[in-house]
């Protein structure tokens, strides 16, 4: 329809995965399978519920009449009795059982946690797709000397691989931080209206162990390793918050490797990935803009303000439960989920096609490297009997000369030239072979390569090697 508006999240963005796992059909299959979950339990600790009722249930799991749950929900306004409705109009002879002891916070807070769970499965299998990438990339590329930067300002040398660890090592923290949120995300299981579980009393007789039997086994049905003890109406929205809050931590690493991206591709040291037929822009022709790049910036800067929206909802909670967090949570928690699926999905093709340019980063090295020699010039002067104090003194004077020419000017750097034909250094036989021999990158790179070999080595490829189903999972549709 072209008359409303469409989220990008959905149309331009975000995976067929991610958006089925917050589609109408995946949410309410769900409601259903959590029904049929609680029936099978309380049949298995006694209640009276038959085999042919489960099996009429399992029959229309997914088959859901969702235009007559919409037309009960224009009467009932109340979407859990609705779709309580529907499902009994499929299956008349279970019609009774559906929802038995159940609030609607049953369906609807354990599908959030579901969803969740899965959802940030998704997101980690994604995450060490961009890992792997960038791993082979630093490997492919961590004797390559490239200038350093410290406050955006040239500073000493380091490699092009060791600069990609950097971006690694904040992903590798983000999936440490991911990891321990799959195990320890709980499910809600059944509590009742209040949390009180007073409604399975009834139904058991007072028996508490059952009761407790109930919640484990609906825990396991539903795939979960831990069950929460206490609840009100609802989880803790804190829960929310704290995945909202591991989502930001991903996207502000995946902003600072956009962000380093646009600035390399703005001195042409290194590009993302440009197709052939693709527009830089709609004026200047000759442009290769880091659009991939920006796009994950912007959507990073979507996903970290979500954080503040999923934190004021958990910190205005009313008692036992309050409303007001429900339409909040139909935009905070999917779209943070869908906004990092896409991010993921750009970080993976830009990571998986960066084109570096040696020539480009050797030129501006050697613009700069002049200046950072003269420590290595004047040592080599010493030891073959200069004067450290002179020598300094010689190259201070020459190094402000050769900086106005370049400042004011425009001028290449003369530095070394004027090195060479000083007489201070000329008599100590530093000449341009020697120079050469002391300006020899490697010698300004440090462990700059051993560090990265052993960071991937020993850090980052066990615990990618952990799981598999991320080798499986395809690259994702590259949007526009």
């Amino acid at each position: 329809m072209r008359d409303q508006f469409e989220s990008p999240l959905i149309k331009r963005y975000a995976s067929k995965e991610m958006s089925f796992l917050f589609s109408p059909q995946f949410k309410f299959q769900t409601w259903r399978k959590l029904w049929i979950i609680l029936a099978e339990s309380e049949k298995e600790l006694g209640l009276d519920i038959t085999e042919e009722q489960i099996n009429e249930l399992k029959n229309f799991e997914k088959d859901i009449n969702f235009e007559v749950a919409e037309a009960e929900e224009k009467i009932r306004r109340h979407d859990v009795m609705s779709h309580v409705y529907a499902y009994g109009v499929q299956c008349p002879k279970a019609k009774g059982i559906i929802h038995l002891g159940a609030t609607s916070a049953y369906v609807g807070d354990n599908t959030d946690l579901i969803q969740m769970q899965k959802a940030l499965i998704l997101v980690r299998r994604r995450l060490m797709r961009v890992m792997d990438k960038l791993s082979q990339f630093a490997l492919q590329y961590k004797d390559l000397p490239q200038l350093g930067a410290t406050h955006f300002q040239a500073a000493q040398l380091t490699t092009v691989g060791k600069r990609a660890t950097l971006w690694l090592q904040d992903f590798l923290i983000d999936l440490e931080e991911l990891d321990f949120l799959i195990k320890v995300l709980p499910f809600r299981g059944v509590k009742g209206t209040t949390g009180t579980q007073a409604s399975f009393m009834e139904l058991f007789d007072g028996d508490e162990a059952k009761i407790i039997k109930l919640d484990q086994l609906v825990t396991q049905k539903a795939g979960f390793d831990r069950c929460l003890t206490i609840t009100g109406q609802t989880y803790t929205r804190k829960w929310d918050n704290r995945v909202n809050q591991t989502l930001s931590s991903i996207a502000q690493s995946l902003h600072k490797f956009g962000t380093d991206m646009r600035l390399m591709q703005g001195v042409k040291e290194i590009e993302e990935p440009f197709e052939s037929s693709q527009i830089g822009s709609s004026a200047m022709a000759y442009k290769r803009n880091p659009m991939r790049s920006e796009r994950i910036c912007s959507l990073a800067r979507f996903v970290i303000s979500l954080v503040d929206s999923t934190a004021f909802t958990q910190a205005t909670q009313w008692f036992e439960r309050t409303l007001d967090d429900s339409a909040n949570k139909r935009l905070a928690i999917p779209e943070a989920f869908l906004a990092m699926d896409a991010m993921l999905i750009i970080a993976e093709n830009v990571s998986d096609g960066m084109v570096v340019y040696p020539k480009v980063i050797e030129k501006r090295i050697m613009a700069e490297l002049p200046f950072m020699a003269t420590e290595n010039i004047i040592m080599e002067g010493v030891k073959r009997g200069g004067d450290r104090q002179e020598l300094h003194e010689e190259i201070r004077v020459m190094s402000m000369e050769a900086g106005k020419l370049v400042k004011e000017e425009g001028r290449e750097n003369d530095l070394l030239e004027r090195i060479i034909e000083n007489p201070s250094f000329k008599n100590l036989g530093i000449h341009s072979e020697k120079l050469k021999e002391i300006l020899n990158l490697q010698k300004f790179v440090g462990r700059a390569p051993g560090q990265v070999e052993s960071f991937i080595q020993n850090e980052v490829y066990p615990v990618l090697n952990q799981y598999d189903d991320w080798k499986t999972l395809d690259a994702g549709e590259l949007k526009v």
